[in-house]
């Protein structure tokens, strides 16, 4: 058995990569910035035997995950060969590098699908930021979307509670809305909202603290067994461990899953999966590369997942770009025809 983990260890692959700076269709404001481009890597892995993996790495560092400049230089050292070993031995905090990577050596491998793997999941809409939501909402809705996402902590506490009940009297009957602070917020900010979202029809509010400052477990915890709205952890499952930590700690809330931050998700996610966990797939905003590896994982997924987190696209100002339309359903086959070598193309 030794010798047969050796072997494939030094099983080499050709390693190349394209870096983009890709500017977004429209800005997008959150908690912590506002974004108006993606930066990132498209990486390729051919075996000897001819057969190529796609991956992305598309770091978000106030989010845990290494900056541009540090996966940068790691993309550098292991150009232009790789082996199986080297890849195993990225350090854990390159977590998009690593999650990339990973993705790649997966489809070089034998693809099977999943037995029982759904045809279609569920998909929720991204809201933009403040008012500007208000206006989204109409043509969502006639689209058929029922869960709807809302990015908060963004601007004036009092101004935002205002707009959510516009938000949900603008919606269908029987629709969900999240909210999603991004670690906006503090305490007292936090048990404000959850007050008043006790009161209203929220699916969950994700992240409302920050993740990784001292003391964050305990209030979240806190939070999570204080108040009737269920609570998801998102920036607190990128480093490496989180996930364990959050298991071990017996979070009773929702585990937000962005496959392209997570270096070890097929572990992390195996134990996810023996806890019954509830889960939400997410985007990362990523390219279709990225988007395609993601979603994978999403429709390999054994357990109960509420709506995918990819009602993001269109995204880029290049469509070319994409993943697949944003519509209230995702079919696997959509995921499929996704075509990393087009992307690729793209950028040369």
């Amino acid at each position: 058995m030794a010798r047969a983990i050796n072997m494939l260890a030094l099983v080499t692959f050709q390693f190349e990569s394209r870096q983009y700076r890709l500017p977004f269709r429209a800005p997008m404001r959150t908690a912590s910035r506002l974004w108006q481009e993606r930066e990132g890597w498209i990486v390729r892995l051919v075996s000897a035997d001819g057969r190529v993996g796609w991956g992305e790495v598309a770091p978000i560092p106030e989010f845990g995950t290494e900056s541009i400049e540090e996966a940068d230089g790691a993309i550098r050292a292991l150009e232009p060969l790789v082996t199986q070993a080297g890849i195993d031995s990225i350090p854990e905090r390159l977590t998009c590098l690593r999650a990339a990577l990973k993705a790649a050596v997966s489809e070089v491998s034998t693809i099977r699908v999943t037995p029982g793997a759904p045809e279609f999941l569920p998909v929720a809409a991204l809201l933009p930021a403040g008012r500007p939501a208000l206006t989204a909402i109409e043509p969502l809705v006639e689209a058929g979307f029922r869960v709807f996402k809302w990015k908060v902590g963004v601007a004036d506490i009092g101004d935002e509670l205002g707009l959510l009940d516009d938000l949900l009297a603008a919606l269908p009957a029987g629709s969900k809305l999240r909210l999603d602070a991004n670690g906006a917020w503090d305490r007292r900010r936090a048990e404000r909202w959850l007050e008043r979202c006790a009161e209203r029809p929220i699916e969950f509010v994700e992240q409302p603290v920050a993740a990784g400052a001292p003391g964050t477990e305990d209030l979240l915890m806190g939070l999570a067994g204080d108040y009737p709205t269920s609570l998801a952890l998102d920036e607190s499952l990128v480093r490496a461990g989180d996930a364990e930590r959050w298991l071990g700690a017996g979070w009773p809330g929702i585990f937000v899953v962005k496959p392209s931050l997570m270096g070890g998700a097929d572990r992390v996610l195996d134990r996810m999966a023996k806890s019954r966990v509830r889960v939400v797939f997410s985007s990362a905003f990523e390219t279709a590369v990225g988007a395609r590896s993601a979603l994978r994982v999403a429709f390999a997924w054994p357990g109960t997942q509420l709506a995918l987190g990819f009602g993001v696209w269109p995204l880029f100002k290049n469509p070319a770009f994409d993943g697949p339309a944003a519509a209230p359903f995702l079919r696997r086959e959509d995921a499929g025809r996704i075509n990393p070598e087009a992307v690729w193309s793209a950028l040369s």
